[in-house]
């Protein structure tokens, strides 16, 4: 939301932005729907390429302010045993105490501090994200893709997203070198995010 100034013979006079009455509609709390969302993972392996992955099962809480962006928030909790990356063998090692030891720490979370508007369609949110007992903080890049009643009269809102980290941040440095140099799994990850969510009935 822009401040803009308009000049007087006396003094500068701050006229605050009118609220867009579209935005401020969608002001309210909101279910993220799993079913139609999308939280997503890439990493490089071996040096060479890519492997992909999705946690299939988490849950969350938006809850939006469309006249003050600044004060939204979120809550999303993923189950660490839920990772998926099509092969049985990599996902039974991802669950274990090697990397997300889900049996020990079935949740991680994220838990947003703070929202900002960048422009346009892009926000920022900011908050603590807990993978095991490690907790450090997370910018996340969203882009507002719209909003709309579903055939069945729920009031959806989405966003797209992504962010990158290191894992070693976390404490999942577990790692093999390989004979031609380099290492098994990249350090850094490309976390992306693709969510619908259902407004509550008021």
């Amino acid at each position: 939301m822009g401040i803009f100034s308009r000049k007087s013979d006396t003094a500068t006079v701050a006229v605050p932005a009118q609220v867009d009455p579209a935005l401020a509609a969608l002001t309210g709390t909101y279910t993220i729907d799993p079913a139609h969302s999308s939280i997503c993972f890439t990493v490089r392996h071996a040096m060479v390429t890519n492997v992909r992955g999705t946690f299939s099962k988490h849950d969350g809480t938006l809850e939006l302010n469309g006249s003050n962006p600044a004060a939204s928030s979120a809550a999303i909790d993923i189950d660490t045993a839920s990772v998926d990356t099509g092969i049985a063998d990599r996902d039974g090692h991802l669950r274990s105490g090697d990397f997300f030891d889900a049996e020990a720490f079935p949740k991680m979370s994220f838990r947003s501090t703070s929202a900002e508007h960048r422009g346009g369609d892009i926000y920022r949110i900011t908050g603590d994200l807990t993978i095991k007992d490690v907790t450090r903080p997370l910018s996340i890049d969203l882009e507002f893709q719209g909003a709309a009643t579903d055939v069945y009269g729920n009031e959806r809102v989405g966003f797209e997203g992504s962010t990158q980290i290191l894992r070693s941040d976390w404490g999942l440095t577990w790692n093999a070198a390989l004979e031609a140099g380099g290492v098994m799994v990249s350090d850094k990850v490309k976390l992306t995010f693709d969510i619908s969510a259902i407004k509550a009935a008021a």
